[in-house]
């Protein structure tokens, strides 16, 4: 370790569309931040009024004056500017001296990005103030986060369900013998919500109420004890607010194209499994990991589907930047497993 790596604070980051976290090296909590991924903006000067948890309390509530503003859209980056800003934020917030030394930092992708996106991920990052950017992806980042044997020549598979990707992946030897990146994740789940309850019932709600619905009776698989909550919209028809209840089936059955989508991405993947890997998979099961893995029966509803063990991470939303922190601490154990981010 050199002198260098002393006085630098070099961060792990999980750019992810609907939340980024911070891994911090060398500090006992290690993550340092976890917040939405997204900026509030004042449409006429293009200022930042608000980074994280702030903007996402305007999301949907802002005047016209103001835009809350999600710079990701499935996974990568739609808004480059923005997503500058918010990542010199949260730099900002987690690096302590900036001044003695700039950060080096890692960061995962989803593995089915373009190299234009992916050097728009470095582009930012070094604007952002960093001083060297590794790019990791998600898939194993979230293998590495788990504890999974990624050196080994064993195979091991992993489903990472975030906001707007599902990364589904089968990795042996530091590297993805195979992977399917589908653009759909939790912010195509809480569409699905809407939508279904625009055409059904001419209820109109916003995301966050779809959210909300999701998290607290979504399912995957129907559960031994069916639940409903009280919802608020407006009607579409007389165009006045109204409330309505809505049940967990209604609900499960507005998430089933996304999930059946998933799923079908986890058969193409089981399909193209060199034969080994395939009896590695069986012996040690799938684990799932993402913010996905927490609606509620998605185990399930997956060994139902696939006939193998479903393994649901510990605290699966984090497994990603576990992972590039552990690359963090381990730079050269891990050198194969990055991308590598020298200018080609």
């Amino acid at each position: 370790m050199g002198f260098l790596d002393l006085i630098s604070n070099d961060i792990g980051i999980d750019l992810g569309t609907a939340n980024t976290l911070v891994y911090l090296r060398g500090q006992k909590d290690k993550i340092a931040l976890n917040e939405p991924s997204v900026v509030a903006i004042e449409v006429s000067t293009k200022k930042v009024l608000a980074v994280g948890t702030k903007a996402k309390e305007m999301v949907g509530r802002t005047p016209g004056e103001i835009m809350a503003i999600r710079p990701l859209k499935d996974g990568v980056i739609a808004d480059f500017e923005i997503t500058e800003k918010l990542l010199s934020n949260f730099i900002r917030r987690v690096v302590k001296h900036r001044y003695l030394m700039k950060p080096r930092i890692v960061i995962s992708v989803p593995s089915g990005i373009t190299e234009v996106e992916k050097r728009a991920v470095r582009d930012s990052a070094e604007n952002a103030g960093a001083r060297e950017v590794f790019l990791i992806q998600e898939p194993m980042a979230a293998a590495i986060g788990v504890g999974l044997p990624v050196h080994d020549p064993s195979g091991s598979m992993v489903i990472d369900i975030g906001g707007g990707t599902s990364e589904i992946a089968v990795i042996a030897l530091d590297g993805i013998v195979n992977n399917i990146s589908i653009r759909i994740g939790g912010d195509e789940m809480d569409e699905a919500i809407m939508v279904y309850l625009k055409k059904n019932y001419n209820l109109l709600i916003g995301e966050r109420t779809a959210e909300e619905i999701k998290i607290q009776i979504g399912s995957a698989y129907p559960p031994e004890e069916e639940e409903s909550m009280e919802i608020k919209g407006r009607d579409l028809v007389a165009g006045i607010p109204k409330t309505m209840k809505i049940s967990s089936v209604q609900v499960r059955e507005a998430l089933s194209e996304p999930l059946d989508a998933i799923i079908e991405a986890v058969r193409q993947a089981l399909e193209q499994t060199p034969p080994e890997l395939s009896a590695d998979i069986l012996d040690k099961g799938i684990v799932v990991t993402g913010g996905g893995a927490l609606l509620k029966g998605l185990d399930k509803r997956l060994r139902e589907e696939t006939n193998l063990p479903i393994i649901i991470a510990e605290d699966p939303l984090t497994c990603v930047v576990r992972g590039t922190g552990e690359v963090l601490e381990d730079m050269n154990q891990f050198s194969k497993v990055l991308i590598k981010s020298r200018r080609d």
